[in-house]
C-alpha cells in the first residue's frame, strides 16, 4: 500500500468521522502503523495540499489538514460505489453510451473508459458501453466541460434475457472476475476467526481494515453489480462483498477506538452520515471535473 493510498483510507474511513482534518502529528502517527516514516508523510501532504485535495491552517506550531468539498463529495462518491450493491429486480433496461473522441485526444478516451469502467458500464463494441443501471446523468455530468468529447445515451432492451446474458459475456470477462472473488475470499476467510473473536491488538486492527478496504476497492472497476439475473451460475461476487461488509464491521470498534486516541477526538459516524452534500461531483474553480482518489486503479495510482 503507497502512502497516499493510506492517507485517503484513513480519511474515507475515520477522519472524516472526526471533524474530517487532523494534525499532521497525529497523521504522521496513524501512518507509522504502516512503516511510513516522518518524512514521507511529510512530502505526501505536502503534495495532495498542491493538487487541491486538501486545505491546511495552523494551530500553535502545528499543520493541520482538512478536507475540503472537493474531496469530501469525492470520498462519498468513492463509499457508494464500494459499499454499495443493487439489490432490487432488475427491469430489462439497458443503458448504452457511445462516445466519439478524436483521434488526437487519446487521453481523453483513456480517461472515458476509465470512468465508464468505474460507473458500471462495459465495452459492447468500440465506443458502446452499457450497463443495466441508470447512470447516463453522472456520465453526461462528468463530461459536460470536454468540448472534444461527443456523447450520445440510449436506452434499449433485446429480444430476451439469453441475449441479455449473453451481452453480459460480452462486456465483462465476469469467469476471471468470479475466480479473483474466490481468491479474496480464500484470503480472508481464513482471518475472520480472529476478527469475531476481537483478538486482534487495536493498533493491528487498523492496519487489517485499511487493507482489507485496498484489496477490495479494485473490484468495482471490474463488477458491474449486475442483477441477479444476469448473473452467471457459481457467481460468488456477492458473498465476497458480503464477508468484506463483515469483516469491515467486525474491525471497527477497535479500530475507531485507536484512531480516537491518536487524533484526541471521536469518531462519530453518525454526525458525518448527515453531512449536507453539495453535488455528486467534484470541480475546481475553473469549473473542471477530476478523477478522485477513489478512482485510482492499483495499475495508475501515483506514487505517494
Amino acid at each position: 500500500m503507497k502512502p497516499r493510498s493510506i492517507v485517503f483510507d484513513l480519511f474515507g474511513d475515520y477522519l472524516r468521522y472526526a471533524g474530517g482534518e487532523v494534525r499532521l502529528q497525529a497523521l504522521t502517527e496513524l501512518l507509522d502503523c504502516f512503516g511510513v516514516g516522518e518524512s514521507t508523510v511529510r512530502v505526501v501532504m505536502a503534495r495532495l495540499r498542491k493538487e487541491g485535495w486538501f486545505d491546511t491552517r495552523r494551530e500553535g506550531r502545528e499543520t493541520v489538514y482538512a478536507l475540503n468539498d472537493r474531496s469530501w463529495q469525492l470520498l462519498d462518491e468513492g463509499r457508494s460505489r464500494i459499499f454499495d450493491r443493487a439489490r432490487e429486480p432488475w427491469n430489462g433496461v439497458w443503458h448504452m453510451v457511445i462516445y466519439t473522441v478524436p483521434e488526437s485526444g487519446r487521453a481523453v478516451r483513456d480517461q472515458i473508459r476509465k470512468e465508464l469502467a468505474w460507473l458500471g458500464f462495459g465495452p459492447l463494441a468500440a465506443s458502446t458501453w452499457l450497463s443495466p443501471h441508470d447512470r447516463l446523468t453522472q456520465v453526461q455530468e462528468w463530461f459536460a466541460d470536454e468540448p472534444s468529447v461527443r456523447l450520445d445515451f440510449l436506452q434499449c432492451r433485446s429480444t430476451g434475457l439469453p441475449v441479455d446474458r449473453e451481452m453480459a459475456t460480452r462486456c465483462w470477462d465476469l469467469d476471471a472476475l468470479n475466480r479473483d472473488y474466490r481468491e479474496l475470499m480464500r484470503s480472508h476467510q481464513r482471518r475472520m476467526p480472529a476478527y469475531r473473536a476481537g483478538r486482534l491488538a487495536a493498533r493491528d486492527a487498523v492496519v487489517e481494515r485499511t487493507r482489507l478496504i485496498y484489496d477490495y476497492r479494485k473490484f468495482p472497476f471490474r463488477d458491474p453489480d449486475l442483477p441477479l439475473e444476469l448473473l452467471p451460475a457459481g457467481w460468488v461476487g456477492r458473498q465476497a462483498h458480503d464477508l468484506f461488509l463483515e469483516a469491515h464491521e467486525l474491525l471497527r470498534l477497535p479500530a475507531e477506538g485507536f484512531v480516537s486516541d491518536v487524533v484526541g477526538r471521536p469518531v462519530e459516524r453518525q454526525a458525518a452520515d448527515v453531512r449536507e452534500l453539495r453535488g455528486r461531483w467534484a470541480a475546481d474553480a475553473s469549473g473542471r471535473r477530476h478523477r478522485g482518489p477513489w478512482l485510482v486503479t492499483a495499475d495508475d495510482e501515483p506514487a505517494g
